[in-house]
């Protein structure tokens, strides 16, 4: 059986350091937050719980699926774009 892991290794992801398309206004807000339902729902695993209790949000690897997004819509707490050309995900076979 093949993991997730070894298939989301085999595309190429170019990080945008300067620009990074996904950000969480409020941190506060995560904080607050009793589901951080993106913490469990992100396929590429890009949130996390901190120590303080907020989520930490690293764009390396994502999928640009929008997941993060529509978890967290009834709050408005992500904003997302796509990457600018030239960087984000390249999917190896697609």
């Amino acid at each position: 059986m093949v993991k997730i892991e070894e298939k989301l290794y085999q595309n190429r992801y170019i990080v945008d350091e300067n620009r990074p398309h996904i950000r969480i206004k409020d941190e506060a807000h995560c904080a607050a937050c009793t589901s951080k339902a993106c913490t469990v729902c992100c396929p590429a695993g890009c949130y996390s719980t901190n120590e303080a209790g907020g989520v930490t949000l690293a764009t390396d690897g994502c999928l640009e699926c929008g997941t993060c997004r529509v978890i967290c819509q009834d709050s408005g707490n992500i904003e997302w774009d796509y990457p600018r050309g030239g960087y984000g995900i390249s999917y190896k076979f697609g």
